[in-house]
């Protein structure tokens, strides 16, 4: 990763065409026409569990949904650069990431529905749950990056966040002691422009990807809806952790096309004339263009992936509208590790309360 990087990584133009960059290309010259169709069929099915999610909302499925509308080729061209073996340490933000580890479709929306605290079981893809509090999942993931380097574990740790996450003081401390201690994580920021209606020219003086050379870490910024060019800079950054090299920070510049929850109404605070502007640089309309140029495009390819955006988005959906209500005594599961008699006492009274109110 080079020293500083002043203007965003990119390896292909909104039109399609390819970008000459010999680095940065060199880290992706194993990227033959299968994979190119894997990643945009990623994208797509990631865009598909996005819209089915908001409509599941939208019809009173959901409680809520933060959509990912705009920043497919962010999460799918990172999550591409990962092993199975590496963890990941996400914000609410990242369904197209889980899908790519290989979660159920149908657990997405578990904690949207209110149905249990989490979605899925973090051991089973190397993922934790969506973190809801704004910035905390970076001093987790700097934390357990630490312990895989005491340990000799030779991975990497990503966390994911947005912009508006760069102004926690809970990004600085994990930047700070990821750089003291050379924990192996990659710090991947989603610099979307907006943290819920304050704008990133607000959140920061200077590029994001700059602030990391405060630290003595090396930070980058890549165009966050090319795929190529993301695949191109977290391979390069999750080689460096692995290695002994410690930490590294990207920052991905990208684009949030939708609201930031389904609570949210982004006309009241962003013009539709910068909205249209970005969906002229549309991260699905950029692959399905490039693999069009370097014929790879055909009706059989259009036709599978529009058959597996509707298996996955269907799946979602019947998983969601099936899930069965919590039983309400839950709540006193899992409190302390050992029984307490007031949480035993409690958990009695609220049961002949609900008895009586079902009665």
């Amino acid at each position: 990763m080079a020293d500083e990087t002043t203007y965003p990584v990119q390896l292909v133009q909104p039109d399609g065409r390819r970008v000459f960059d010999r680095e940065h290309a060199a880290l992706i010259s194993d990227v033959g026409p299968d994979r190119l169709r894997k990643l945009y069929e990623d994208m797509v099915v990631a865009r598909r569990i996005d819209v089915e999610a908001t409509a599941l909302q939208r019809q009173g499925q959901l409680g809520l949904w933060p959509p990912l509308l705009g920043q497919e080729a962010a999460q799918i061209g990172s999550a591409h650069a990962l092993h199975p073996d590496d963890y990941v340490f996400c914000s609410y933000r990242e369904a197209a990431v889980a899908y790519c580890r290989g979660v159920d479709p149908g657990l997405i929306t578990r904690l949207w529905r209110g149905v249990a605290h989490s979605c899925w079981d973090p051991a089973d893809i190397n993922m934790t749950n969506p973190a809801i509090v704004v910035g905390t999942q970076g001093l987790h993931a700097t934390g357990y990056a630490y312990a895989a380097h005491l340990d000799g574990a030779e991975i990497a740790v990503i966390t994911y966040f947005g912009d508006g996450a760069t102004s926690q003081g809970d990004i600085a401390e994990a930047l700070g002691f990821a750089a003291s201690w050379s924990a192996p994580v990659v710090f991947f920021c989603q610099n979307n422009h907006w943290a819920i209606s304050e704008p990133v020219r607000v959140q920061s003086a200077t590029p994001i990807a700059r602030r990391a050379y405060g630290y003595g870490i090396p930070g980058v910024q890549v165009d966050g809806n090319d795929a190529l060019a993301v695949l191109a800079v977290t391979r390069q950054a999750v080689a460096r952790a692995r290695s002994g090299g410690g930490p590294s920070f990207i920052e991905a510049i990208t684009y949030r096309m939708g609201p930031h929850t389904t609570a949210d109404d982004p006309t009241r605070y962003r013009s539709a004339a910068e909205l249209e502007m970005w969906q002229r640089r549309d991260p699905l309309e950029r692959m399905r263009r490039l693999l069009e140029r370097e014929d790879l495009w055909d009706g059989d390819f259009e036709r599978r992936v529009a058959a597996r955006s509707d298996e996955v988005g269907g799946a979602l959906r019947s998983a969601t509208i099936a899930m069965p209500d919590p039983d309400p005594m839950q709540l006193f599961d899992h409190v302390y590790a050992a029984p307490h008699p007031l949480i035993e006492a409690e958990r009695r009274e609220y049961a002949a309360y609900l008895e009586g109110v079902r009665a």
